[in-house]
């Protein structure tokens, strides 16, 4: 017999004894191999017959691995050829293809397996495999009762009694769920435009502040307005003077001298003409372009406290408890309001420009309509003087109003149903009110003690902010064109800017289908 021959005898032998399955099936060289294996080496024979030998122990081992592998899977398998070595690589094709589908066949598993000993595995109030993968893949929450689970490391807390383990498993399982459904709430209302929104920016300090020397610490007077020409106006006891937001320039507007004093002031819509009360219960009407009054209006006996424009139509609230509609191009009155039993000190007109509310030192809110002599509503729910008022730009009929210092409280009123939707105490005197127009948010001012500015989401009242400088009861309030500043005044003597709203969102265009038309 060759030494090739030899060599090659041994190599099949040596093939047969490989592992097939992955280190789970194991196939020897048989009795009759081995037998075929001694037969070969002890007896002598030609090329040929060993050729003939070493072909059919092929052919055996082969068909014996296809034997065992029908026996391990019942899917089909890959046949293997003759000719090759039986090491046999099993094909995943019925694997799970899916989280959900791995986690059924683990599932499957785990319910027939028992427990082992010393293992963290118990039936009932312990966290299992299945739970964690539950978990983590698949996003399920933990049970209420696999909450309590006991370690199994040798170093852990001192403090770890049965009675600390066990108080999760004590509290009532409609709390816990009450607290899950909160932590999902929490973190659906994180990823929303509302919470991005709410954790915005605002600067606790003025950009800019303006000394206003004898600016007077009057409750019951109007004294600052900013005209939709960005033109701040400022009543500084007998003198009007103008600010201007483009150039940072101040102008003396008018002076009444020793004889009178200004009360009220406020722009008409256009932002070409100021009207000013004044102590003696004359209005005023200047032109800003011509820097010359124009017409004086008069009907009351008492200062002129408030004012209030809508359209060409101009109402002055004054200390005589009346409120007289003037109309400046007719140069006469158009209608008289009489229902406070003392000083009107608050006015404002519905965006609308429908609906007039009127807050008086009587606690009372009047809600007044043109060509009528009997107020709409009527609401005296506050306990002090009615100064602040605001009508909501962006609900229909939502009214709100402030009380003074023995009151406290800003409340809002449905104008349509003259019901009080709601109303919160802010601890402190409401000196003003004035809502957003960019965003469902209101400002107010406030008196004694605080004398804090605060910004308020509606309706939800919770504060986004607190504006703390004034020294003094914060007054007087007025909000710039572009609805993002407002300015305040106290008795401190000082006008604060702040940036206490967002800048407005542009409206998306509007396709239309323009078709052509002819006007005669």
């Amino acid at each position: 017999m060759s030494t090739n021959t030899v060599k090659m005898l041994q190599q099949r032998n040596i093939d047969i004894e490989v592992s097939c399955f992955e280190d789970k099936l194991q196939i020897s060289p048989s009795k009759q191999n081995k037998e075929n294996s001694h037969l070969s080496k002890s007896k002598t024979c030609d090329i040929s017959d060993l050729v003939r030998l070493l072909h059919k122990v092929d052919i055996q081992s082969a068909n014996h691995g296809d034997q065992m592998e029908q026996e391990q899977d019942s899917t089909p398998k890959k046949q293997i050829q003759q000719g090759k070595t039986c090491r046999y690589i099993p094909l995943r094709s019925g694997q799970k293809q899916t989280l959900n589908e791995e986690f059924q066949y683990r599932e499957i598993e785990e319910e027939n397996q028992e427990p082992q000993k010393g293992s963290d595995y118990k039936e009932q109030g312990n966290v299992t495999l299945k739970d964690i993968y539950k978990m983590h893949v698949l996003g399920q929450p933990l049970q209420t009762e696999q909450l309590q689970w006991e370690s199994k490391n040798l170093l852990r807390f001192a403090d770890n009694t049965p009675s600390k383990r066990k108080i999760l498993s004590d509290i009532n399982p409609a709390v816990l769920e009450t607290y899950q459904n909160l932590m999902d709430y929490r973190e659906q209302y994180q990823t929303s435009q509302d919470y991005q929104f709410s954790q915005r920016k605002i600067s606790k300090v003025p950009f800019k502040v303006l000394d206003a020397p004898q600016l007077q610490d009057d409750f019951y007077l109007n004294l600052i307005d900013w005209s939709s020409q960005n033109v701040l106006s400022v009543a500084l006891s007998s003198c009007v003077y103008l600010w201007s937001a483009y150039n940072n320039r101040v102008t003396k507007f008018c002076d009444f001298g020793n004889n009178d004093m200004v009360c009220s002031l406020i722009w008409n819509p256009q932002g070409n003409q100021l009207a000013i009360g004044t102590g003696s219960g004359e209005v005023h009407i200047y032109d800003q372009e011509k820097m010359k009054r124009i017409q004086i209006l008069e009907g009351h006996s008492a200062r002129v406290g408030s004012l209030a424009w809508s359209g060409n139509t101009l109402c002055s609230g004054s200390k005589d408890r009346s409120i007289i509609l003037h109309d400046p191009r007719q140069k006469r009155q158009t209608g008289k309001f009489e229902g406070h039993k003392q000083e009107v000190c608050g006015l404002k007109w519905s965006p609308d420009e429908y609906q007039l509310a009127s807050g008086g030192n009587d606690n009372k809110l009047f809600v007044w309509r043109m060509g009528s002599q009997i107020p709409l509503a009527k609401f005296n729910q506050h306990q002090a003087a009615v100064k602040a008022i605001a009508w909501s730009p962006h609900r229909h009929g939502l009214l709100s109003s402030g009380g003074g210092t023995a009151d406290r409280t800003i409340r809002f009123f449905n104008t349509l149903t003259t019901e009080q939707l709601d109303w919160i105490d802010t601890g402190s005197q409401v000196c003003n009110l004035m809502f957003s127009k960019n965003v469902n948010e209101f400002v107010s001012t406030h008196g004694y003690s605080m004398n804090q500015i605060v910004c308020w989401k509606y309706p939800a009242l919770q504060k986004v902010t607190t504006l703390m400088g004034h020294t003094s009861r914060v007054l007087f309030l007025a909000m710039s064109p572009d609805g993002e500043t407002i300015v305040t005044g106290a008795g401190d003597e000082t006008l604060r800017f702040w940036n206490a709203f967002p800048r407005k969102e542009q409206a998306q265009p509007i396709n239309t289908v323009l078709l052509p038309q002819m006007i005669r």
